[in-house]
């Protein structure tokens, strides 16, 4: 249980109703702040506003996925003010306040290591990654139906990075009947991509490889997928790229070169808010707890 615990809940989306009901369950003490907007009540959930929050009795902040953006700015998605976190806010909270996003940023990481606050990315633990991975799937199987004309069933589709989203793609899509290749750089990934059945390739071989590629799938969150890339692919080619924001991929270049390629970061959040929000709330909570009993 966290009874007794105080916790400001600072924007976001859908995935984070489903924490806000996890915690109230568990008798923690909420303030919502970006909420006003929402509908839904939560019994020991109080709407507030930013400047009305007492900052110093809290023991926890939790943040969005995004966290903030480089101007410390929160998305709401349930309140039409704009709502920003900073070191100003964050001096005023106890030494012991653990700040909770799914990711950082140069601002986020910089205004709480001033403010010697513990800051702990959800998305960095394996679990939540692998969990996650499930719902990106699923979102990238319904886009790749949604924007071609083929089946997937003996396309060629072909997966950068054999990261914990890299492995769940190509092994749903390999088991939908495609013709499955993943390119890495580190020979035990290589090794590993061959243990599961399809086609391994080096990335520096990348150009060559996407001569035929029906569809590719990123999830390498650097620019891999360039001019030079897209130059060899076929018209008729389908780029989705996983990674987080601005992705891997010359979106200028594929446009001028009439490739449909889609930027899809966040897809759990999009396509299962439900699932997605229940896995950060189980793992929140129970982070939560432990540091309450420390």
């Amino acid at each position: 249980m966290l009874t007794g615990m105080q916790i400001a809940v600072i924007g976001g989306d859908a995935r984070q109703l489903e924490i806000i009901r996890k915690l109230t369950e568990l008798d923690a003490r909420i303030s919502l702040i970006g909420f006003e907007q929402l509908d839904h009540a939560f019994s020991g959930a109080l709407k507030e506003k930013i400047n009305e929050v007492n900052f110093s009795a809290m023991d926890a902040i939790l943040l969005p996925v995004p966290g903030t953006n480089l101007e410390g700015q929160v998305e709401t998605i349930f309140s039409n003010e704009k709502v920003y976190f900073t070191e100003e806010l964050l001096l005023q909270t106890p030494e012991h306040c653990v700040i909770y996003s799914g990711i950082s940023n140069p601002y986020l990481t910089g205004i709480t290591t001033n403010a010697k606050r513990k800051l702990v990315q959800l998305f960095e633990r394996d679990d939540v990654a692998i969990y996650n991975s499930i719902p990106t799937v699923e979102g990238t199987i319904m886009m790749a139906i949604q924007h071609t004309d083929f089946t997937l069933h003996g396309s060629r589709i072909a997966v950068l990075g054999l990261g914990r989203v890299g492995m769940s793609v190509a092994r749903t899509f390999h088991a939908l009947g495609a013709k499955v290749s993943v390119g890495a750089r580190k020979t035990e990934h290589l090794a590993r991509i061959t243990e599961m059945g399809v086609d391994p390739f080096h990335l520096n071989d990348l150009e060559r490889e996407v001569r035929d590629t029906d569809i590719l799938i990123n999830t390498i969150p650097y620019l891999i997928v360039t001019a030079s890339v897209l130059s060899k692919m076929p018209a008729h080619s389908l780029v989705i790229d996983l990674a987080s924001k601005p992705g891997g991929t010359d979106f200028r270049y594929a446009e001028k070169r009439g490739i449909k390629a889609l930027l899809a970061p966040g897809l759990p959040g999009i396509v299962a808010p439900k699932t997605a929000g229940q896995i950060l709330a189980n793992v929140l909570s129970q982070l939560l707890q432990e540091e309450q009993s420390k």
